[in-house]
């Protein structure tokens, strides 16, 4: 069973655009993928969804999965009690990833916000259900200022949880980076304790489908499916 959890460490980081290029190197590779997203949040019944965006970009190939929605952009608690709609549980969750994973060489569990947010009343996390499934968890992370210490206390929950870190992709890379986002090419690995395996463009999400599978293997190490990354460099 190949399972991987993708978490950011903050919102609106480029974690979804993230698992479509993760989910786009697998397809073109043969393999069969699954995407399941737990808890979309902020999407109004009807309207498309991360799991639709990730498709859109990825390809048709792709499964998506979709167990809970709730209306309000919130953290998946916050939500679902404000619209008195039912909490979704860890068990579920990995109980949904497994059976995907039955019928797909890869399946992708994208988290909603950071590592940690709550998911029902008692505090279960996207953590607990990566625990029940035994399953590596991606990191994704911004590319600039501040972002080191959100990666580090991911990283270490991580570890205090006993789950493996395969390392860390910039979900964001900036089309000007400052000086601080160049520092963090070689800062993100030693605050992760765990390799730099890509570099996500920012603007990667608003091409065309085509468009961004034939480019998605330049943005990911081999580890992840991908044929490689450069670093760039600075002037700093």
């Amino acid at each position: 069973m190949t399972v991987w959890f993708v978490s950011g460490t903050g919102t609106e980081i480029g974690k979804t655009v993230t698992v479509a290029a993760l989910a786009a190197c697998a397809v073109g590779a043969g393999r069969s993928v699954a995407v399941l997203k737990p808890a979309q949040t902020g999407v109004a019944p009807g309207e498309p969804g991360d799991v639709a965006e990730v498709r859109r970009l990825a390809g048709d190939a792709v499964t998506g999965v979709e167990l809970a929605r709730y209306p309000e952009p919130l953290a998946p608690e916050t939500a679902a009690r404000r619209a008195g709609l039912p909490y979704l549980s860890p068990p579920e969750i990995a109980e949904a990833a497994g059976k995907l994973a039955a019928e797909h060489d890869l399946v992708l569990v994208e988290g909603a916000g950071g590592l940690l947010v709550r998911f029902d009343a008692a505090g279960a996390t996207l953590a607990d259900a990566a625990r029940l499934l035994d399953a590596p968890v991606l990191l994704v992370a911004a590319a600039g200022l501040g972002t080191l210490n959100a990666t580090a206390l991911t990283a270490e929950a991580l570890r205090a949880r006993g789950l493996a870190c395969p390392g860390v992709v910039v979900g964001s890379w900036p089309a000007v980076p400052d000086l601080a986002a160049y520092c963090n090419l070689a800062d993100l690995p030693v605050s992760a304790r765990a390799p730099l395996l890509g570099l996500v463009p920012q603007g990667a999400g608003a091409l065309t489908g085509p468009g961004f599978r034939a480019a998605a293997p330049g943005w990911l190490a081999p580890e992840l499916g991908g044929g490689g990354f450069s670093l760039p460099h600075g002037d700093g």
